[in-house]
């Protein structure tokens, strides 16, 4: 009886590993975010898909046990927390906000907060947007940081009205349309969009300098670890540093 009990438990050891084996690994992002997040035809690509899927890889996982799921950027957080998903990345800067909600891993990149104004905008500078008597309206993304520090920093000083869309393009839509006066949003993406629109430019001055890090559930202690552990491997092999500059070629 107990021989027959030790290879049940046997038989038992190996359909949970064969079956943790099988797991598929799902990251949700906004496919919105170029050149970090985007879709090119239904294929969602980027920066932090290929480095999902390179990390993915060192835990083991093939390219097609890889999920990505888009949603709106507020929504994040949420799926993270209630285990709707492994992670998060989309660039996603690093907050004390944020990191009494999630756990952050190691940071990856940096970004800019960058403003895009009309060709002939009277705000030429950040500064302009805090100049004593200012009154602009300020385009942003929902949740993101753009949408914090202008609603701190800004609209909380009286300073400026916040506009907040569910995506960048639509910000980008309601500068062309004369709606609001200025975009705040990530540098890389900002130079996207103002590349395929006439009559937008990026000031040269940013609005401010952060750090990107995926985002992990509090109680994935476990995970978090793994995570880190590979991504500092795709950091010390070059890996992380290809990726950036295939999207983001240095000058």
């Amino acid at each position: 009886m107990k021989k027959f009990a030790a290879i049940l438990l046997s038989l038992l050891l190996v359909l949970v590993s064969v079956s943790a084996l099988a797991d598929t690994l799902t990251m949700v992002t906004n496919a919105s975010f170029p050149p970090y997040e985007y879709m090119d035809g239904e294929e969602m690509t980027g920066i932090d898909v290929e480095i999902a899927k390179a990390i993915g890889a060192k835990l083991g996982y093939a390219e097609d046990e890889i999920k990505f799921v888009d949603m709106e950027f507020d929504s994040l957080i949420p799926a993270v927390q209630q285990g709707k998903a492994d992670f998060s990345m989309g660039g996603i800067t690093v907050t004390e906000e944020r990191a009494q909600l999630i756990s952050f891993s190691d940071t990856y990149a940096t970004g800019v907060q960058a403003i895009i104004v009309k060709e002939g905008s009277p705000i030429t500078c950040a500064d302009d947007l805090s100049a004593e008597g200012a009154n602009y309206s300020i385009g942003v993304q929902l949740s993101t940081t753009g949408d914090l520090y202008a609603t701190w920093y800004l609209e909380d000083e009286g300073l400026a009205t916040v506009q907040r869309y569910p995506n960048g393009n639509e910000a980008v839509m309601a500068l062309l349309n004369g709606k609001i006066d200025c975009v705040i949003i990530d540098n890389e993406p900002a130079k996207a969009y103002v590349a395929a629109h006439e009559g937008l430019k990026v000031l040269d001055t940013a609005y401010a300098v952060e750090e990107y890090a995926a985002m992990i559930a509090k109680d994935n202690t476990e995970f978090l670890a793994k995570f880190n552990a590979a991504l500092q491997e795709l950091k010390e092999d070059g890996t992380i540093a290809a990726i950036i500059e295939k999207y983001i070629p240095a000058e």
